[in-house]
């Protein structure tokens, strides 16, 4: 449900297109909520028919722009303020931690160290949409700030963890 929202909530700023979607998806809220483009164009599908969006203009080679409706606003304000979020209590990189003793101590710190790397790309991604938002004074600039710090943070957490959980392995 959470990609529903995810889209509500861009388009209660402003209408876009689903290309425009992706976009904003790919600078805002890439470490919170990623989002493929045959994910996108299918939940916009479903939006519509719920009554939530709304074609606000059409343009060139079936290119569509995309408006919340009332209705839309009503679920994303609903969602935000009614609905408790979810507690990912499950990890299926962690299990894999905990079970790491099944396979010889190089391939285990292997594994640790891809983790690292992994959130290091991350991190250096997330760094470089950094100044795009911060240049920004809009709704999605100012929350978008509050959603990257977060997201800086933990990865730097993650980074860390990973490193230090190798050099454990002997």
């Amino acid at each position: 449900m959470s990609l529903r929202h995810a889209v509500l909530g861009l388009l209660s700023e402003r209408p876009a297109s689903g290309y425009d979607l992706l976009k904003m998806f790919d600078v805002s809220l890439t470490n919170v909520w990623p989002a493929t483009q045959s994910q996108l164009y299918a939940e916009l599908g479903k939006l519509a028919d719920a009554g939530l969006v709304s074609v606000a203009a059409e343009g060139p080679r079936g290119r569509k722009e995309y408006a919340i409706t009332e209705e839309g606003r009503a679920e994303l304000r609903h969602w935000l303020t009614e609905v408790e979020p979810t507690a990912v209590t499950r990890s299926d990189m962690l299990l894999r931690v905990f079970f790491l003793s099944q396979v010889d101590p190089e391939e285990a710190r292997a594994y640790l160290r891809r983790r690292a790397e992994y959130v290091g790309k991350m991190l250096e991604h997330l760094e470089g949409i950094k100044p795009f938002v911060e240049s920004g004074n809009d709704n999605l600039s100012v929350y978008g700030r509050l959603a990257l710090e977060y997201g800086l943070r933990l990865g730097r957490v993650q980074r860390e963890w990973a490193e230090w959980a190798e050099s454990q392995i002997h």
